[in-house]
């Protein structure tokens, strides 16, 4: 028999990155990543293509906010 394991929420550095959803203004498409806050650089981490993306994204790192759109 296969067994679940239990999810824990995946970790980043709450410290030196923030969440974030980077919107193409071209063409619409959505990427959530962590984006430092010393040099602006997002790491990028999955395509956001729905809401479950959005819910499943939040759920793997436990955050309870949506994360703040950047362009």
């Amino acid at each position: 028999m296969f067994r679940h394991k239990k999810k824990i929420p995946k970790k980043y550095d709450q410290e030196t990155q923030e969440p974030v959803l980077r919107v193409s203004i071209c063409t619409g498409e959505t990427v959530a990543g962590f984006r430092s806050r010393t040099s602006g650089e997002i790491e990028e981490v999955m395509l956001i293509r729905d809401d479950r993306n959005l819910e499943e994204f939040m759920n793997q790192y436990g955050l309870t906010e949506v994360p703040r759109k950047v362009y």
